[in-house]
């Protein structure tokens, strides 16, 4: 690949060996290539799609010549063959004897629930939604991350020897009491659900919402799960303004679309991105900027 000193390793907030796994990948050892992946990376169906790629903007090529190499996708198809040719099977370890509660099943929780499965414990994870997977299930809309891709994962983990319990609120469907009885240890993973408000007149108008509160319900419906018609939130035939120009202010962009939006507006503080391979704007300055995305390319105007 002709690296010379890679960087993208250095950028990858997992630590995966990209240098490692894709001299692998290029050599065609698959197997060998999802092991490596494998150490760092629990889930690298997930992360192969949805993560923003650092790796890739902090890619020797990407600084050189602005073509960086396509890692993320290369993780996907690396992952998508172990699967295929049965590279990843269920893991049953010798048990150490000792419970773990996992309260929450998003990211966190479930990559907490599949170490410390692999270790031995006996891990309970308890989720207050319907369903197991956090944002990766309610979040992240499904054009980004079917959730064929999550429920694939979580008959894994299932034939792993790992128990999940939804629409199970920790502190009301059971008490923290019972928790703490019942489990040698407990792993609180629940995420940050207080999102970021913005204090201002008419913030308590009809039709202000939260990125979540649109992207969650467009979720439940699009997996059959019944919705109140007056809390319906439509985007239908409406003048859309989406603020917030990051990855979630993107999926909301998307998703207005697809409701069938009259217009979408979305405003950001951040300064618009450099044309090309601006030396002006280096790593890690230019991920700080307003970033583009395919999101944008289906109908949005942006300021």
């Amino acid at each position: 690949m002709d690296c010379g000193v890679p960087f993208c390793h250095w950028a990858c907030p997992l630590g995966n060996k990209q240098p490692e796994w894709q001299d692998k990948l290029y050599k065609g050892k698959w197997r060998e290539a999802f092991q490596i992946l494998d150490r760092t990376c629990d889930f690298p169906e997930f992360t192969g799609r949805i993560c923003p790629a650092l790796c890739e903007k902090s890619c020797v090529l990407k600084l050189s010549c602005d073509e960086p190499v396509t890692i993320r996708e290369n993780e996907a198809a690396i992952v998508e063959a172990a699967f295929r040719e049965g590279y990843i099977q269920p893991v049953q370890p010798v048990r150490n004897g000792k419970r773990v509660a996992v309260i929450g099943s998003g990211p966190a929780g479930l990559t907490v629930a599949n170490q410390l499965n692999r270790k031995g414990y006996e891990v309970t994870v308890f989720e207050k939604y319907e369903l197991p997977g956090g944002l990766l299930r309610f979040g992240i809309p499904n054009f980004k991350l079917g959730k064929n891709i999550i429920d694939r994962r979580i008959r894994l983990m299932k034939q792993d020897g790992i128990c999940f319990k939804v629409n199970t609120l920790v502190g009301s469907d059971i008490s923290a009491k019972e928790i703490t009885s019942t489990f040698d240890a407990v792993c609180i993973a629940i995420g940050s659900e207080v999102p970021r408000d913005l204090p201002i007149e008419g913030r308590n108008l009809k039709g202000v919402h939260f990125a979540l509160e649109l992207l969650s319900q467009q979720n439940r419906l699009l997996e059959g799960i019944s919705i109140p018609a007056k809390n319906i939130i439509s985007c239908k035939g409406e003048k859309v303004l989406v603020i917030g120009g990051g990855d979630t202010g993107s999926d909301c962009v998307r998703t207005a679309n697809r409701q069938g939006a009259a217009s979408v507006t979305q405003i950001e503080i951040m300064p618009k991105p450099p044309i090309g391979n601006n030396p002006a704007t280096p790593w890690p300055m230019y991920p700080q900027v307003l970033k583009t995305n395919s999101s944008h390319e289906e109908g949005c105007i942006r300021r």
